[in-house]
This record gives structure tokens, C-alpha cells and sequence, in this order.
């Protein structure tokens, strides 16, 4: 596979809110969803607190394992809002008010109401480009190849479609379901294995769940590669087939 078919991503969340529970994390599974839409692979989350170092050293270890990170929380106005300077520190630059970004706080701020806290957003490190949204108009930014995103849902959603056009993107990943609900995970274990051996460049997920009172199977199979996908599922659909006519018959 090529460079360019290869396109990998991580997810930095900031916040001691998420990792305290106070705060549900809304943000990593939209992500994920919209990154594989554009073929963009996702292959790591961390979830680190408001602490400068522990950010510093997040930023500096995924982005330059992976083509893109992108940062969700600590843009904000108040004390702990510490994602900006961290990522300035990581990238060894200084940080000030972006001009831009002023502009864009007063088309929703009056200026006699745009205090010290509320400049805080506007401050963006050195060599960086602004990332608009059109829900709050305060920006995050991209440096590099880490995007730092808001924490709020509405306004990270709206960052990442005005990001979207500047990143390199490779083959997207082509996913299907199939239904197991009539064979135990366990009865098809063995097999399902060995169907993953045999398409190696595909990914056979088993995922068990239960609502409604009853257990339900689902096999996800994932490839870059149509045919492979496609002979895959084959493959597994054969397989529940033959086992759900062996457990008939018993």
C-alpha cells in the first residue's frame, strides 16, 4: 500500500472533565466516523488532563508517529483553557493574538465586552492556520499536522468540515455487516479465525451485545480492497449459514 493510500490519525482529548466522568466524551466516535468517510485511519485515542506537560508530551509522541492528530478541548476562555500554550510549547514557538481571530470574536462579542478571558481565544501560536467555525466564530487552529479543536460537540463538528479540505486523504475503508444472531459467538470462534487468516488485508471484527432481553452477534468485515471484501463476506455469510443449518437440524 501506498503513502498515499496510507493516511493514519490519532485523537488527543484534553480535559480533566472526561477523565474525572463528569463530562461524557461526545467527540472521539464522530471523529472516527467522519475520518474513515474521507479515508483517513484512525489508530490511537488519549485522554490526558489540564496539565501543560502531559499535553506537551501527547502532541510531540503522536505527531510524529501518525500524519495527522487531532486535539479536542482547552481552547476556551477560562484558566484551564491551557491546549494553545501546550501545543506552542510542543512546538517550540511563541504564541500571541492572531488578528484574524480578533476579528472573528467581535463579529459575535461587542468590543467594550471583549475582556482579557475572552482575548484568551484568540491567542494562537506562531505559524499556524486559523480554523474557522461558523457556531461560536472562535477558531481553533492547525500547526503542522496537529488540528486543535474545540471540546464542545456543535463547535468541534463545524471546525473539522472548514479542516477537511487541507488534509491529504488516502483509499477509504469499506465496511460491512453480517447478522450472526443465530449462532453463539463461541460456536463460530474457530472459523471465523481462520476466514481472517485467509484475507489478510482485511479486518473480521465478532461483536456481541444484548438488549431486549437476548443476546445479538454482529461480524463486521473491513478492507481497502473491494474484491477482498467482498470474498470475505462470502466466506462468513457461508459460515453462519452452515452453522445456523447445523443448529437446526440438532
Amino acid at each position: 500500500m501506498s503513502d498515499k493510500e496510507q493516511v493514519t490519525a490519532a485523537i488527543l482529548v484534553i480535559g480533566d472533565e472526561i477523565l474525572s466522568g463528569r463530562t461524557k466524551d461526545k467527540n472521539i466516535g464522530y471523529i472516527a466516523d467522519y475520518l474513515i468517510q474521507i479515508g483517513i485511519d484512525l489508530r490511537e485515542v488519549r485522554i490526558v488532563p489540564d496539565v501543560e506537560q502531559e499535553i506537551v508530551d501527547a502532541v510531540n509522541a503522536l505527531r510524529r508517529r501518525y500524519t495527522y492528530v487531532f486535539t479536542t478541548g482547552g481552547i476556551g476562555p477560562t484558566h484551564d483553557d491551557i491546549t494553545a500554550d501546550s501545543v506552542a510549547k510542543a512546538f517550540g514557538v511563541g504564541i500571541s493574538e492572531h488578528p484574524r481571530a480578533i476579528e472573528l470574536l467581535l463579529t459575535r462579542i461587542r468590543p467594550e465586552d471583549l475582556n482579557e478571558a475572552r482575548r484568551r481565544m484568540a491567542r494562537i501560536p506562531h505559524g499556524a492556520e486559523l480554523v474557522e467555525n461558523r457556531v461560536s466564530t472562535a477558531p481553533g487552529f492547525m500547526i503542522e499536522n496537529v488540528v486543535v479543536m474545540a471540546g464542545v460537540p456543535s463547535i468541534m463538528q463545524a471546525m473539522l468540515d472548514n479542516v477537511s479540505a487541507r488534509l491529504k486523504t488516502g483509499v477509504k475503508m469499506l465496511m460491512e455487516t453480517v447478522e450472526a444472531d443465530s449462532v453463539p459467538e463461541g460456536a463460530y470462534a474457530a472459523d471465523l479465525g481462520k476466514i481472517a487468516e485467509k484475507y489478510p488485508d482485511a479486518s473480521i471484527g465478532s461483536y456481541p451485545s444484548f438488549s431486549t432481553g437476548k443476546f445479538r452477534n454482529q461480524i463486521v468485515v473491513r478492507s481497502k480492497n473491494s474484491e477482498t471484501l467482498e470474498n470475505a463476506l462470502a466466506d462468513v455469510r457461508a459460515m453462519v449459514d452452515r452453522l445456523t443449518a447445523e443448529r437446526l437440524q440438532k
